[in-house]
């Protein structure tokens, strides 16, 4: 693992140097008091993000006495909800107030690494695609997640390549990363976490080959924090058949 993250600090250095696109890192959140911080934090040490978006959908627990301290400082840009919308909600509303060229979507906890962003950025910066995904599930390191949560994240993404004619490992990553006018069009009606099927089916079937890169990954466990449950999946699923049929 000490390899991995010496050869991404070693991509950070000639990011920093090379990058001419500007990113926006849009970060939801919701009761996220234990790791906001921290995720800022990280996000900052990377040096990549022009601006960071958080959008607080509402959370109780002290996370937006965190944001209304951070309120002056001039790489953030903090938007509230007055109420709890779901993490689709809190990114639509990250994504209009974003102004980069790139956006790249961030969790509030710390399951995903900002250490892979030049990995995750590359491939839009050489043209390659504008859309790319970091994928759990390619061979970068990880804390081995719950087998029946693995389990449904490969049955949705082997639904998605069905549906989609793709051949994707990972739809239901976090680390969705894309040019502003792949989404500037789109319109998005999920709300929760219908989000990640909802926006990936948009973008193949405006005939983008998503490209994947591995990430690392922390994952969480309910304990812990995890919002998503066994319950979303069959929302994912209508998702998914839905928006193949519809325009």
């Amino acid at each position: 693992m000490s390899d991995y993250y010496h050869s991404q600090t070693q991509l950070i250095r000639e990011m920093q140097e090379t990058k001419t696109l500007k990113l926006s890192v849009i970060i939801p959140c919701y009761n996220e008091v234990e790791f906001l911080e921290k995720i800022i934090e990280r996000v900052r040490g990377v040096g990549l993000a022009d601006e960071i978006v958080i959008v607080d959908d509402g959370s109780t627990d002290g996370t937006r006495d965190i944001l209304k301290r951070l309120e002056s400082d001039p790489d953030l840009k903090i938007i509230y909800h007055d109420h709890n919308q779901g993490k689709g909600a809190a990114l639509v509303t990250g994504f209009r107030a974003a102004t980069g060229d790139v956006l790249l979507i961030q969790d509030a906890d710390l399951e995903y690494d900002p250490r892979d962003y030049p990995i995750l950025l590359k491939p839009i910066e050489e043209g390659i695609s504008p859309v790319v995904y970091g994928s759990r599930f390619l061979g970068g390191p990880r804390k081995a997640m719950n087998f029946w949560n693995m389990v449904a994240n490969k049955m949705l993404t082997l639904i998605t390549n069905i549906l989609y004619n793709a051949i994707l490992s990972d739809m239901e990553t976090c680390y969705k990363v894309f040019r502003r006018e792949v989404v500037q069009n789109m319109k998005i009606h999920a709300r929760g976490f219908e989000f990640e099927p909802e926006f990936t089916a948009k973008v193949l079937k405006q005939g983008i080959r998503i490209y994947e890169v591995p990430i690392s990954y922390n994952g969480r466990e309910w304990k812990e924090g995890k919002k998503i449950k066994w319950t979303d999946a069959p929302i994912a699923v209508w998702t998914l058949i839905k928006y193949r049929f519809r325009d």
